[in-house]
């Protein structure tokens, strides 16, 4: 019984279409590289605020300023 998170940042407004094919990609890979059954496979997408998501050891908004400057 696989279980996908997927985490994305709540920026930029994803459809439920954008959802729905984030799902059946994560699905159809399970089933197509290991044969899980899709009826039993779980993928639960969360939102996160972007304030709420760091990379680099920093607030992603901070790091992306970083890079952009160079």
């Amino acid at each position: 019984m696989p279980y996908v998170n997927i985490r994305i940042t709540r920026e930029g407004g994803t459809t439920p279409a954008q959802k729905a094919a984030l799902i059946e990609g994560a699905t159809a890979l399970l089933q197509r590289v290991l044969g899980k059954d899709p009826a039993t496979t779980f993928v639960v997408i969360d939102e996160v605020e972007l304030e709420s998501w760091g990379v680099g050891g920093l607030p992603v908004e901070r790091y992306r300023a970083q890079r952009r400057a160079g």
